[in-house]
């Protein structure tokens, strides 16, 4: 029910974020810290922009399959721009990243942070699923809690919206993997 939810309002929701881009301060990504932008979508058009003006090398999708047949690059259009990419599927409104994606992600940034490289991290508006595995990315990087990653990120993409499951999953990340012991 919720993957057929998200297909149905996957346009309009899209809609909606390119009018709030245009009619608001929002932006359609953020630099969140020296390595990490966290955005929304990236349409193919903002390929040259991305990897040019921004430095980007590495992007970690969040989308389902059927957000990303229109507007982005496949990951052979990446790996032709020198973009490596991870594709975390994740379901859009209702879906929370798996514990196993949110270590391959943190660990994939990570790698890329070592590098001195700059990753572009999304989902379709930027605000929930990728938000998710980006404040995960800060409590292993600073052994912040989840409330600190939280706090971090709002004050950089004040838009991000965390619901009950994706607060739970950022729990359940810093238990597990005993973040709250380094601190």
């Amino acid at each position: 029910m919720s993957n057929l939810l998200a297909r149905t309002l996957f346009y309009p929701t899209l809609l909606y974020n390119v009018v709030m881009e245009k009619v608001t301060s929002r932006r359609w990504y953020d630099r969140i810290d020296r390595t990490v932008l966290l955005g929304a979508l990236p349409f193919r058009s903002m390929t040259p922009m991305l990897v040019q003006e921004e430095g980007v090398k590495a992007v970690v999708t969040m989308n389902e399959d059927f957000e990303l047949k229109r507007f982005t690059n496949s990951m052979e259009e990446w790996s032709r721009a020198g973009v490596e990419q991870l594709r975390l599927t994740t379901i859009d409104l209702t879906g929370v990243p798996t514990h196993e994606h949110l270590k391959l992600g943190v660990m994939f940034l990570l790698r890329h942070r070592e590098q001195g490289n700059t990753v572009y991290v999304h989902c379709k508006a930027g605000r929930r699923r990728s938000a998710t595995m980006v404040a995960c990315y800060l409590m292993q990087l600073h052994g912040w809690t989840p409330a600190e990653a939280h706090l971090f990120i709002k004050d950089k993409r004040p838009h991000i919206t965390l619901a009950r499951g994706q607060l739970q999953a950022l729990e359940r990340y810093y238990t597990t993997e005993h973040i709250e012991e380094r601190r």
